[in-house]
């Protein structure tokens, strides 16, 4: 029986997570997630490692191994890293194993990953640094708009005449924003708009990468935004791949985390399985 802890360094929030692994048998103890807000990702880091200790009444020697993904290279206490790309695949089939793709969208940019029943990545594509299908675009149009990032995904289901976004730069899409508000567009309008351009991209992201049928999960920072799901679905039969269906889990944001836990235990198990042999 072993423990390891996974780390997710995002753009906008630190997510940790602690699992117990024993052979076939995976337990997961405990949880953190903190948003950044400008503070040091390294310091969330250390207090997000503390704090799940801390609940599973562990201590840091009790730990076999801990693995950052996403940005934490350089979380010193770490004993590897792993992409998160990889990191994402296997948590998303841990929280919904018929997944056969992974939508990760974060605050700075979004991506595809078709993956095997196993977490295995098969194909990938990304959007562009400058894309304004991100997490950070929307929560600026939201504050903009004086709205709650909590209402966005609700009032966004309730548009009837959605105004698209036309622009991949984010920039220029705020911008668009700022004319639909002095052409009197309703918020819930603009919002879906967003989403359905978010949508957009997120289908032909998925298109490109080779899926045609299966479950795409949500992940990310933007995975339980309910009117992006609902776009998304929406793009799905646009772009007519039919044959997939998307959704999100409540734990979509620790996919990251989850999935660096894990390769964690598996990285563990064969180097001390190496080890023993060296030994013989």
């Amino acid at each position: 029986m072993i423990h390891t802890i996974g780390i997710d360094i995002g753009s906008g929030a630190v997510k940790t997570t602690l699992f117990r692994s024993d052979g076939s048998s995976i337990e997961w103890l405990a949880k953190r997630c903190e948003r950044i807000r400008r503070r040091d990702p390294m310091e969330l880091a250390r207090q997000g490692f503390d704090e799940v200790l801390e609940e599973a009444r562990l201590a840091p020697a009790d730990i076999a191994y801990t693995a950052t993904t996403g940005e934490g290279e350089n979380v010193k206490f770490a004993t590897g890293h792993f992409y998160s790309m990889t990191t994402h695949a296997r948590g998303g089939v841990y929280l919904v194993p018929e997944a056969r793709a992974v939508c990760d969208i974060g605050a700075l940019n979004g991506r595809a990953i078709y993956i095997d029943e196993r977490g295995k990545v098969l194909s990938y594509k990304m959007t562009s640094q400058c894309a304004s299908g991100s997490g950070q675009f929307l929560e600026n149009i939201a504050r903009y708009l004086g709205v709650a990032v909590e209402e966005i995904g609700a009032l966004s289901k309730t548009s009837k005449n959605p105004e698209k976004v036309s622009s991949i730069c984010a920039v220029l899409a705020e911008t668009d924003v700022i004319n639909m508000v002095s052409r009197g567009i309703a918020t819930q309008d603009i919002l879906k708009g967003i989403h359905l351009s978010m949508a957009s991209r997120l289908a032909k992201l998925l298109k490109v990468t080779g899926i045609t049928k299966g479950m795409v999960l949500l992940t990310g920072g933007l995975a339980l935004d309910a009117g992006l799901l609902a776009a998304l679905q929406e793009e799905l039969v646009t772009e007519k791949i039919t044959g997939l269906t998307a959704r999100n889990h409540p734990d979509s944001i620790y996919a990251g985390a989850i999935g660096a836990a894990l390769w964690g235990a598996f990285r563990h198990g064969r180097l001390a399985e190496l080890q023993s042999r060296v030994a013989a």
